[in-house]
């Protein structure tokens, strides 16, 4: 469900809430700037969010749905969207464990499964002009993975990181040598996945119920490996056992392991963009180990 936001601006979380719930609202506890709790009257606790954009938030509830309607890995309930909130179930967290993880693992092979109409295509009624955290991200389409994984994901970054002085042109010139050699690099031609997009363990929740629950998803078709990278770039606990079980389900193109730099170099450098030069040499040690493949 989606409302128009009232024209006053002086929207707080409760009022959203209650709005998009349907339910008084009995309590309301700030979380963080962007984030908050609110209490409904029936007992149940919801998340109330508010994006940088409104089309930010369109982006992301277009997302969830899109992942919603794979089945799995679940997503937090949305109650709705209106201009820059969104309203979610709270997802009541767990420990991870092996036999979580390895469903986490099927479940996601699952999801990718479930297929987008090409790379880059958006969910349905998201924008083009996305979001892939706070960063934007265009999802224009394509047939051809390295060709739209170049021009639409690694090269778009890499001329920001240049203009911001994160990368130098010597620095580039390694990673433009990836974009040219993706064809050779990027193993078997797969159909387009249906990716969560920014799949990183901060977005990954462990439930207390054993079941694990994605969420600030940048959805779009890409190649499944992408979300895979992204698991392994900043650690996921029990990472062996949801390879594991995605294994089990649908198993991986030989060679993926020495795909996984290639993969990460959109998150990298969107990460050098966003948080500077750290990322940057992160970035361009994954473009080197692609380039000795």
């Amino acid at each position: 469900m989606t409302v128009s936001s009232p024209a006053s601006g002086e929207e707080v979380p409760g009022a959203v809430a209650s709005r998009l719930t349907g339910r008084a609202v009995t309590g309301v506890r700030p979380l963080s700037g962007a984030l908050a709790e609110a209490v409904l009257d029936d007992g149940r606790t919801v998340v109330v969010k508010r994006a940088e954009d409104p089309e930010a938030a369109r982006a992301e509830a277009a997302g969830l749905r899109w992942l919603a309607e794979a089945g799995a890995p679940p997503v937090p309930c949305l109650h709705g969207r209106e201009g820059a909130w969104l309203v979610l179930d709270r997802v009541t967290e767990g420990r991870p464990g092996r036999e979580t993880a390895l469903r986490f693992g099927r479940e996601l092979a699952g999801l990718h499964a479930a297929g987008a109409p090409a790379f880059g295509a958006p969910p349905p009624g998201g924008p083009v002009e996305a979001f892939i955290g706070l960063a934007p991200m265009r999802n224009v389409t394509g047939d051809d993975w390295p060709v739209w994984y170049a021009e639409h994901r690694v090269l778009p970054y890499l001329r920001r990181a240049v203009d911001a002085g994160t990368l130098d042109a010597g620095e580039a010139d390694v990673v433009e040598r990836v974009c040219a050699r993706l064809p050779d690099l990027a193993g078997p031609a797969e159909p387009p996945a249906r990716l969560h997009g920014d799949l990183w363990n901060g977005n990954v929740l462990w439930g207390a119920d054993g079941r694990v629950r994605v969420i600030d998803p940048a959805a779009h078709g890409g190649h499944r490996e992408t979300d895979l990278a992204m698991l392994a770039l900043f650690g996921c606990p029990l990472l062996d056992a949801v390879l594991e079980g995605y294994q089990e389900t649908a198993p991986l193109a030989e060679g993926w392991r020495a795909r996984v730099g290639v993969h990460q170099l959109f998150p990298l450098l969107v990460h050098a963009v966003l948080f500077g030069r750290g990322y940057a040499g992160q970035a361009l040690a994954a473009a080197r180990s692609a380039l000795s493949l």
